[in-house]
C-alpha cells in the first residue's frame, strides 16, 4: 500500500519532468498547463500520503527515515510549483524534479519506515532537530539547482549561443544571489539542527540513555558538511575571483557531494542515529537478562487511586517506578 502510493505521485512528477525535457525539441501552449496539472496532482497525492502516514503510524508522526525523505521531496516540489507560476519559461524542473524523484526513490526502496522513538521530554528538541536538518537539506538542493543553471547559462554565454526556444534562463547575477542565499540558509538551519542534536544527547544522558557518539558516521558527515558550507558561504559572498564560473562550479559540486555522503550515511551505513540504544547491548553486544519479579498492588493516598509498585530497573540504581491507576 505505501509503495503503491509513492509510485502514484512519483509517476505524476515523472510525467512533468518528461514534459519539461520536451521543451528542448518543440513548443506547445498546452504543455505548460499539463505540467502544472501533473505537478499539482502529484503534490496533492503526496500531501495526502504524508497525512495518512502522520495519523496512522504508531509512534512520533513523520519521524522515520522514509518520512524525512518524502518531506524533503515535498518541499522541493512545492518550491518548483511556486517557481513555475513566477517564472513559467525557466526550466527549474529539469533540476528540481530529478532531485525530488531521487529522494522519493530513496524513501521507497532504501529508507527505514520505523518511526524514531522519542521520549516526551525530548520530543520538542527532536522536532527542532529534524525540521532544521530537513530545511538545510532542501536549501543545499536549491543551491545545487541554482548552481547547475548558472553553469548552463555561463556556458551558453561563453559560446555565444542564441536564446533557447521555450526557455527563459535568469541572469547570472540572479542565479549567483540565489546560490549564495541558499547556502546561507543551509548554514543557519544546519547550525540550529546541530545545536538541537547536542541538546537531545544531553537529555538522553540525563535519562541514563547512552548518547549518540561523535564517531557516528552520520554525525561526522553532518559536521563535515556544516564546516564546508560555512567555508563555501564565505567564498560565495566575499571571494570574487576573475573566473566566477569556476568558483560557483566548485562550491556547487562539493556541497552536493557532502549532502550525498550524509544521506548515504543515514540510509546505508551502520548508524545509531534515531535508533534505540540499549546500554547493556552496546557494552556487551548481548541483551540483558532481566528477572521478572511479582508486582504488588497497594492502596495509594494520591488522589484516591491505586498504585502498581514494581522493582527497580535491573542493574540500575533507580527507585521503583509507580504507575497510578485512576479510580
Amino acid at each position: 500500500m505505501s509503495r503503491m502510493g509513492i509510485i502514484c505521485f512519483a509517476a505524476s512528477y515523472g510525467i512533468a519532468l518528461l514534459l519539461e525535457v520536451s521543451r528542448l525539441w518543440f513548443r506547445s501552449r498546452l504543455r505548460g498547463v499539463v505540467i502544472l496539472g501533473c505537478t499539482a496532482a502529484g503534490l496533492i497525492a503526496h500531501t495526502l500520503f504524508l497525512g495518512y502516514r502522520a495519523f496512522t503510524v504508531t509512534g512520533s508522526p513523520l519521524s522515520s527515515e522514509m518520512d524525512w525523505c518524502l518531506l524533503a521531496a515535498w518541499v522541493l516540489v512545492a518550491l518548483y510549483l511556486m517557481l513555475l507560476f513566477a517564472y513559467p519559461r525557466t526550466p527549474f524542473g529539469l533540476v528540481l524534479l530529478p532531485l525530488a524523484l531521487g529522494l522519493i526513490g530513496a524513501a521507497g526502496w532504501w529508507a527505514s519506515r520505523e518511526p524514531y522513538p522519542q521520549a516526551p521530554a525530548s520530543r520538542v528538541w527532536g522536532l527542532i532537530h529534524a525540521g532544521a536538518i530537513l530545511a538545510a537539506t532542501v536549501a543545499v538542493l536549491v543551491a545545487f539547482a541554482a548552481g547547475v543553471i548558472y553553469l548552463f547559462q555561463a556556458y551558453r554565454l561563453k559560446q555565444r549561443r542564441g536564446p533557447l526556444g521555450g526557455f527563459w534562463v535568469p541572469s547570472l547575477e540572479w542565479l549567483d544571489r540565489m546560490n549564495s542565499r541558499s547556502l546561507g540558509a543551509a548554514v543557519v538551519a544546519l547550525a540550529v539542527g546541530l545545536f538541537a542534536g547536542v541538546m537531545l544527547n544531553w537529555i538522553n544522558y540525563q535519562q541514563h540513555v547512552p548518547p549518540l557518539p561523535w564517531s557516528d558516521p552520520l554525525v561526522m558527515t553532518t559536521l563535515a558538511m556544516f564546516w564546508w558550507l560555512l567555508v563555501a558561504l564565505v567564498l560565495a559572498v566575499w571571494y570574487r575571483p576573475a573566473d566566477e564560473v569556476r568558483k560557483v562550479a566548485f562550491i556547487t559540486i562539493i556541497s552536493f557531494i557532502f549532502l550525498l555522503t550524509a544521506l548515504a550515511a543515514l540510509l546505508l551505513m551502520n548508524t545509531s542515529h534515531g535508533r534505540n540504544r540499549n546500554p547493556w547491548q552496546e557494552q556487551s553486544g548481548q541483551a540483558p537478562q532481566v528477572s521478572v519479579e511479582p508486582y504488588v498492588w497497594q492502596e495509594s493516598s494520591l488522589r484516591g487511586g491505586i498504585c502498581l509498585w514494581g522493582p527497580a530497573g535491573h542493574g540500575r540504581s533507580r527507585p521503583p517506578f509507580v504507575a497510578q491507576l485512576r479510580t
